[in-house]
C-alpha cells in the first residue's frame, strides 16, 4: 500500500493497515515523498503485521515531469514481488499508469493536482506545466482493476473531470476515536491541516481570527514540501502536533473550523467530531454530504461571517452542546474497521477479477 508521509493519507493508511491486520492481512507501507519523523517510524513499528519501507521516490505532485512517475511505479512494482503480495493499493492514481505485471491493483483517489486546482483556482485553466499530470491520472485510473473515492461528493468530481465510464466506488474513511483525557472544556477554536494548502484558506481564518476575542488555534505546517508558504498574523500557531499532542487539544473540545474549499473527505473534521467538539464548516458538497445537520456552515469568504459563526457558537452553551453531540452521532458511522471491512471486499473482488486468489489466509498486501 503506497502512502506519503505529507498529509492525510497518511493517517488513512497506517490506521487502514493496522485494522486489516486483525483479519491476518499483512501490509507493506510503502513510503514515497519526504521521510517519514521518527513518531510515524515508531506508530508503525508499534503494529502488527505491517512492514514500512521507505522507496526514496519522489511524490507525483512533488516531480516536474511523468519519467520520475513512472520510475517510482517500477520500484513499487518491484516491491510487490519482492513481498509476493497478492494485490497492490495504490493512494497516488498517476503512480498506477506506470504498474506493470499481472497483480490487481485498487486505487484510491483521495485528490490529485487538477481536481485541487479546479477548486483552488476555478477561473483559471489548469497550469501547462500539470497537463502531463492530469494525463497520467487518467491512464491510472483506467489502468486500476477498482476505483474507490472517499465520499460521494468526490467520486461524482473524478467522474466527471476524467470522463470515467463508472463512478468510483465510495468507501469512506474512518477513524477509530483517539482516547481523550478529560480536560475542561475551553472556550477556544481550533482549526487543523496543511496550514499552506490554498484550498485550507488559512488567509481567510487568519482574518476571521483578528476580529475574534477568543482566540483560534491552527496546528499544521505552514510551510510545504515543495516550498509555498502562507503568512499567517492572527492565528494561534501550534506546529505539527503528535497524534498525543492532538488528542490532548481536542480533549479540551474547542470549536473545531475548517474553511475547506476543497475536501474528498476531511480526516481532521472527523478526529474533532468524535472529540466531541462541535464543527463549522465550509458550504462545500463533501462536508454537505458528510456533516448536514451535525455541523454549522459557514458561506463564502468573508471574514467577518466566519467569525460571527465562531463566537456565536463559543458564547451559546446550549448550542455549542446541540453541536458536540450531533458531531459524536454522526461521527460514530466513520470508523476504521468498516473502512478495513469494505476494502477487504474490494480487495477479493478485485482479485477474483484479474484471476488471482490469495496464497493463503495470511494475505500480504504491498505496493
Amino acid at each position: 500500500m503506497t502512502v506519503d508521509a505529507v498529509g492525510g493519507v497518511w493517517r488513512y493508511a497506517v490506521d487502514l493497515a493496522g485494522s486489516l491486520a486483525e483479519s491476518g492481512i499483512e501490509t507493506v507501507l510503502a513510503v514515497l515523498g519526504p521521510t517519514p519523523s521518527d513518531v510515524q517510524r515508531a506508530e508503525v513499528a508499534a503494529l502488527r503485521r505491517v512492514t514500512l519501507v521507505e522507496t526514496g521516490e519522489p511524490l507525483d505532485w512533488l516531480t516536474d515531469d511523468a519519467v520520475a512517475v513512472r520510475h517510482a511505479a517500477a520500484t513499487v512494482a518491484a516491491l510487490a514481488i519482492r513481498h509476493r503480495a497478492d494485490l497492490i493499493h495504490v493512494n497516488q492514481p498517476a503512480l498506477a499508469a506506470g504498474l506493470t505485471g499481472d497483480l490487481p491493483v485498487v486505487v484510491v483517489a483521495h485528490g490529485c493536482v487538477s481536481t485541487w486546482w479546479e477548486a483552488a483556482r476555478p477561473r483559471t485553466p489548469l497550469d501547462p506545466g500539470f497537463v502531463w499530470h492530469r494525463a497520467l491520472v487518467a491512464e491510472g485510473l483506467r489502468r486500476a482493476t477498482c476505483v474507490v473515492a472517499p465520499s460521494e461528493s468526490y467520486a461524482r468530481t473524478v467522474a466527471r473531470y476524467y470522463g470515467l465510464p463508472v463512478q468510483p466506488i465510495v468507501v469512506h474513511n474512518g477513524r477509530a476515536p483517539a482516547p481523550l483525557t478529560a480536560a475542561p472544556m475551553r472556550h477556544i477554536a481550533f482549526t487543523a491541516g496543511r496550514l499552506w494548502d490554498e484550498v485550507k484558506r488559512t488567509p481567510l481564518l487568519d482574518a476571521a481570527a483578528g476580529r475574534l476575542a477568543a482566540p483560534l488555534y491552527a496546528a499544521g505546517a505552514t510551510r510545504a514540501p515543495h516550498g509555498a508558504s502562507v503568512p499567517v498574523e492572527h492565528l494561534h500557531l501550534l506546529g505539527e502536533l503528535t497524534p498525543d499532542g492532538m488528542a490532548a487539544m481536542l480533549a479540551a473540545q474547542p470549536v473545531f473550523v475548517s474553511a475547506a474549499s476543497f475536501e474528498p473527505f476531511g480526516l481532521a473534521v472527523l478526529e474533532a467530531a468524535q472529540a466531541g467538539c462541535p464543527l463549522i464548516l465550509s458550504d462545500i458538497d463533501t462536508f454537505r454530504e458528510l456533516w448536514d445537520g451535525a455541523a454549522r456552515f459557514v458561506a463564502g469568504d468573508d471574514p467577518a461571517a466566519w467569525a460571527d459563526a465562531i463566537a456565536q457558537v463559543m458564547s451559546d452553551d446550549t448550542e455549542r452542546a446541540r453541536l458536540a453531540d450531533a458531531a459524536i452521532a454522526r461521527g460514530s458511522h466513520f470508523t476504521v474497521s468498516a473502512t478495513a471491512k469494505a476494502m477487504r471486499t474490494l480487495y477479493a473482488e478485485a482479485a477474483a477479477a484479474v484471476g488471482k486468489s490469495p496464497a493463503s489466509t495470511n494475505e500480504r498486501v504491498a505496493a
